[in-house]
């Protein structure tokens, strides 16, 4: 890759191992669902009214059901399981469980793209599933009820992220990506409203509230599509995945530096084995999860936070 191509995939992935800290710095106030509305809504007006600066056609008249779909998979519903967890489980653990996206992927395409699983996914799968099981006996919190819901939700984050993709390859061949970055979150954003209207917030909401919430929309979602989608275009989705590496041992650092978080051995053994398990998965001649689109574009979605 080119230097610039490195700059872009190392600031992708400090801003996606960052957007976990921000998640768990603000469900305390705002809770799990305007985080989420708030994050997804904030993003794709701003993506939306950069598309209208630019002149790009999106064809939402067309396509609308199709980004409604994909901002409900991609977006609201990963984006809201993520908050939930951020109740109970701190921002290392939501990066480590989030790099399990490829793997679930892996399975997903098995099942709906009859795609191959070798014997070196299936090895991956087991590393995988083994660095989960590592990473939810880690410590240092207590595995109560709520903790397990937290892990569960946190997979299922990860999960809905996969079966995004998969939907994305065998029904999204028409849409353009960057396209998709803006307007699915921007219908996700509407989706959510109706249940965010209904949530109480916990407050208070501050200046300090307010400009984390701007960052984690702006800059974790809006920008950080923007940099993935050229990323995928300039040096192709499977190096552009590759962002995913990196996202458990910068998230870590996140939340040791800025959130006084607990790493323990253990944690970073799990991180290890679901990072292998990925890269694994994400090997050019074994595993492809974009489609062509109409203008040879290809399609995809995040791993991200």
């Amino acid at each position: 890759m080119r230097r610039i191509d490195v700059a872009r995939l190392l600031a992708l992935a400090v801003i996606w191992s960052l957007s976990f800290v921000f998640v768990r710095v603000l469900v305390p106030v705002l809770g799990p669902v305007w985080v989420a509305t708030g994050r997804v809504l904030i993003a794709g007006v701003a993506l939306v009214l950069w598309f209208a600066v630019i002149g790009l056609d999106a064809n939402v008249r067309a396509h609308w059901r199709a980004y409604l779909t994909v901002g409900i998979g991609n977006s609201a519903l990963p984006f809201l399981l993520f908050a939930y967890a951020a109740l109970h489980l701190p921002a290392s653990y939501l990066v480590i469980l989030n790099a399990a996206a490829p793997l679930f992927s892996a399975v997903a395409s098995a099942i709906w793209l009859g795609e191959r699983l070798t014997a070196l996914k299936i090895a991956a799968l087991v590393l995988g599933a083994a660095g989960v099981a590592l990473v939810s006996r880690a410590g240092p919190l207590v595995p109560d009820t709520a903790f397990a819901l937290a892990v569960a939700a946190s997979l299922g984050a990860a999960l809905s992220y996969a079966l995004a993709g998969v939907w994305l390859k065998k029904f999204g061949g028409a849409l353009r990506p960057v396209a998709i970055a803006g307007w699915s979150q921007m219908l996700a954003g509407i989706a959510l409203l109706p249940i965010a209207a209904a949530s109480p917030i916990a407050g208070p909401v501050t200046l300090g509230t307010v400009a984390n919430l701007l960052a984690l929309a702006l800059v974790c979602s809006a920008i950080a599509y923007l940099l993935y989608y050229r990323l995928i275009a300039d040096v192709g989705p499977t190096r552009a995945m590759t962002v995913t590496f990196l996202l458990p041992a910068l998230g870590m650092c996140w939340g040791v530096l800025f959130l006084d978080e607990t790493v323990t051995l253990p944690m970073i053994a799990g991180a290890v084995l679901i990072v292998a398990g990925t890269v694994a998965v994400l090997r050019p001649s074994e595993r492809r999860v974009v489609g062509p689109n109409a203008a040879g574009e290809s399609t995809t979605t995040s791993a991200g936070g």
